[in-house]
């Protein structure tokens, strides 16, 4: 049989809140710079990948800065959206962007369409396993952070 583990002085054992490192308007901040960051390093791999080692032109580069501009927006409503969704939608939303992106990006290297779709369709199936567990086990049904 499972007992509880004996706490000193018979108090309930209790956790220390974690400390929140950055201040308030870091956070501001890096809402907005990590998918901008993410965006142009994504943009830069999309247009790579188009141009297969290829020389740089104008149209690759408008090519990268147009993906890059469609990931920063998509990555910005994703994570704002996401959130306020019950823990299967948030999942599924979250590795539904995942999945696409990866499929875009696998699309530019010169893959069929298919084997794009298929690729695309096992890494967003993986993600949302992921995504999936970690809010089924650190949420309530209601989206609201479990107590540890």
């Amino acid at each position: 049989m499972a007992h509880a583990a004996p706490t000193p002085r018979g108090r309930p054992a209790t956790r220390l809140p974690t400390p929140d490192v950055f201040s308030e308007r870091t956070h501001k901040i890096a809402r907005y710079a990590i998918p901008v960051v993410l965006g142009l390093v994504y943009g830069y791999w999309a247009a790579a990948n188009r141009r297969s080692g290829g020389e740089i032109t104008g149209w690759n580069i408008l090519f990268g800065f147009t993906t890059a501009l469609a990931f920063i927006v998509l990555c910005i409503a994703v994570a704002t959206l996401a959130p306020r969704l019950k823990r299967e939608l948030h999942s599924l939303t979250k590795s539904a962007f995942a999945g696409a992106a990866f499929g875009f990006l696998y699309s530019q290297s010169g893959a069929s369409v298919l084997r794009s779709t298929v690729m695309s369709l096992l890494i967003t199936a993986a993600i949302f396993t992921v995504f999936f567990y970690r809010y089924y086990t650190h949420e309530d049904a209601e989206g609201n952070r479990l107590p540890r």
